[in-house]
């Protein structure tokens, strides 16, 4: 049976063009600075963000926690918001590895304001911890794939620095936010401090992100980078794919941003399924399936026996994304077996 995965962007093979630039990409040794390929990527990162420099990383967690890492000190209290990646989904590495505490705030759609901010806010005292640090997350993945615009991100870190406070951009999906709001990366990231981006989610190489900021900030950031064992030696190997992700994938995403749009008036549609249309704007679907009576986990494997896989998020919550590897052609047909379980659940089989 063939498989429509829709469990996560991150599925995504690597195109013929990337696999053909890994092949024969030009290499050196990264940790002592000469691998030729990464420092094109991270000189066309560091541009495509409006920052002054870049750093290749492994991962997209591990390029937020080098931030975090680079940006506060022991005792120093971070706010993200209530359902952020960095908090729901970094093993509490916050903690773990910055010996800094996470303070939340609840936002609507994931997107919260300086009144949210400052009421997070506690005077100087000896008993508190001092706040550093704010968290954002664009494109924001528990809400559904919401945006932060230019304007909410701009007054965001406005309120920031005037509190003294520095600004991290979580934008593992930032070029999703782009295209669906018809503007640039740059102009997304440039009232924060630091950003970090994905190339192995939506732009569909097979590893890797950015962390881009100031040169000063880079240059501690790469300390931290070797700290965590993310140095990489020969990475050209892998900077060569993210090179051709950057220059040939991004336009591209409005595709699958049609396609999550199809997809969300069709499961919309089913008798049981609820969905928040509003929320729909990039790559993301966020189901509720409560009017089943069904729990999502057995929905979902219910689902995967009929060749469509999806990711449970809470008791009754499913989450669809769409990708480069799920076709036009594939929505109409996810649709059909997702009606198909449902019927076999129904009938107890």
């Amino acid at each position: 049976m063939a498989r429509i995965d829709l469990r996560s962007d991150t599925v995504t093979q690597p195109t013929p063009e990337m696999r053909r630039a890994m092949a024969e990409a030009e290499v050196g040794d990264d940790v002592y600075g000469e691998d030729p390929t990464v420092h094109r990527l991270e000189e066309e990162a560091a541009d495509r963000l409006g920052k002054e420099a870049a750093l290749f990383v492994p991962s997209g967690t591990m390029g937020n926690q080098i931030a975090v890492l680079s940006h506060t000190e022991r005792g120093d209290e971070v706010i993200v918001e209530a359902e952020s990646h960095i908090y729901w989904y970094e093993v509490g590495a916050i903690a773990a590895l910055s010996s800094a505490q996470p303070r939340t705030v609840v936002g609507r759609r994931g997107v919260f304001g300086p009144e949210e901010l400052r009421a997070a806010l506690r005077p100087a005292n000896i008993h508190y911890p001092p706040t550093r640090l704010v968290c954002i997350e664009n494109t924001h993945n528990r809400a559904g794939g919401t945006v932060w615009t230019e304007d909410e991100t701009e007054r965001l870190a406005r309120a920031a620095h005037e509190e003294g406070l520095r600004v991290h951009l979580d934008g593992a999906r930032i070029f999703n936010a782009a295209v669906a709001l018809g503007t640039t990366a740059a102009r997304l990231a440039a009232p924060a401090d630091s950003v970090m981006f994905c190339l192995s989610k939506g732009l569909a190489a097979p590893v890797g992100s950015l962390v881009c900021g100031t040169r000063e900030f880079i240059a501690r950031a790469r300390r931290y980078r070797k700290m965590l064992g993310g140095g990489m030696r020969q990475a050209g190997v892998l900077a060569a794919a993210g090179l051709v992700a950057l220059r040939t994938m991004v336009d591209r995403l409005a595709e699958d941003h049609e396609n999550a749009r199809r997809l969300a008036e069709g499961l919309a549609a089913i008798p049981g399924f609820s969905v928040d249309l509003e929320t729909v704007v990039t790559n993301m679907v966020a189901v509720d399936v409560a009017g089943t009576g069904v729990p999502a986990e057995e929905l979902v494997r219910r689902m995967a026996e009929e060749g469509v896989l999806a990711n449970a998020t809470g008791p009754y919550r499913i989450r669809f994304v769409t990708h480069k590897d799920v076709a036009r052609s594939d929505i109409p047909k996810a649709l059909r077996a997702i009606e198909r379980s449902l019927g076999r659940v129904a009938l107890g089989r």
